[in-house]
């Protein structure tokens, strides 16, 4: 018996599975990339302290990388909920500082972390050492899914605590997310199960 495909809905699923596909192996694509991305980040750690960079975006060359700056006069903290370098939860203390010179405008500083939400490091500023990265995203899924589009400032997190705080934890590269290749699965198997259900369906339109 000869199949006879339905000419419209035969062109919208093939068109869906296409696009799908095509997604899953941009996810692949971009897999390698992130993967060569921690690569290099692992590779900052080892380099050698350079400047603290005045003004977001962070590139990708400065992050991980050592560097010391001045906070001249603490002007606010945030806080927010993290962990110590032995792994505790509790209460990161981010300071925004004014700097001079090189440092440009303002720095963040992960300062250090405490059990109270309410506290007000005695800390006023100094010299601070630790690794560049980028201050936490604050945008929600949703701001993140629409591609609402924010420039992270840098920030510091000391290798040592100021005084009153306890050392915060140091960022790691691998624990920069890559789940592009979940993402590329995910993609597969949409476009199968869309190529699936279409030739179920049409299986049972031609015995009907």
């Amino acid at each position: 018996m000869k199949i006879r495909f339905p000419i419209v809905a035969t062109i919208i699923v093939a068109a869906a599975v296409v696009v799908m596909v095509a997604l899953g192996v941009w996810q692949l694509q971009r897999k390698g990339e992130k993967e060569a991305l921690i690569a290099l980040y692992a590779a900052n750690r080892a380099k050698s302290e350079i400047s603290y960079p005045a003004l977001g975006p962070v590139s990708d060359m400065s992050m991980f990388r050592k560097s010391t700056v001045t906070c001249l006069k603490v002007v606010r903290w945030q806080a927010s909920a993290g962990k110590d370098a032995q792994g505790r939860s509790g209460i990161r203390y981010i300071a925004e500082c004014t700097a001079g010179g090189a440092e440009g405008p303002g720095i963040l500083v992960l300062a250090g972390v405490a059990d109270r939400p309410d506290l007000t490091p005695a800390w006023t500023g100094g010299a601070v050492t630790g690794l560049i990265v980028t201050e936490p995203d604050k945008r929600s899924l949703l701001q993140k899914a629409l591609g609402s589009d924010v420039v992270l400032r840098p920030m510091l997190i000391a290798t040592s605590p100021v005084e009153g705080l306890r050392a915060p934890s140091q960022p790691k590269p691998e624990d920069v997310a890559n789940n592009h290749l979940a993402y590329a699965v995910q993609w597969f198997l949409f476009a199968a199960a869309a190529a699936i259900i279409y030739l179920l369906a049409l299986r049972k339109r031609q015995a009907g």
